[in-house]
């Protein structure tokens, strides 16, 4: 196995892994905005009121993009297996 081939794995599975985790992180800081900007407004100062409309729209996105998310990472894992004959 040579360098380069361990850096293409490596850049794949960094990759995959912004891909895949890219949009939960993406709602999770639009909904904390969101959220902090209505407690700055309303000043409600509740520490769990930030919490659970992230987990809500965390969860919202697994549900609706969980098959994909996780047909991405299969398709990765299966090349990745495919190609290891020839990492020799």
């Amino acid at each position: 196995m040579t360098d380069a081939q361990v850096l293409e794995i490596v850049t794949g599975a960094l990759r995959i892994g912004l891909v895949l985790a890219g949009p939960l992180l993406a709602v999770a800081l639009g909904v904390g905005v969101v959220v902090s900007l209505i407690q700055t407004v309303t000043q409600i100062q509740e520490m769990t009121l930030t919490f659970v409309p992230k987990l809500i729209g965390v969860a919202l996105v697994i549900v609706l993009l969980g098959s994909w998310m996780i047909r991405e990472l299969v398709n990765w894992v299966t090349q990745l297996w495919t190609d290891i004959p020839s990492l020799t």
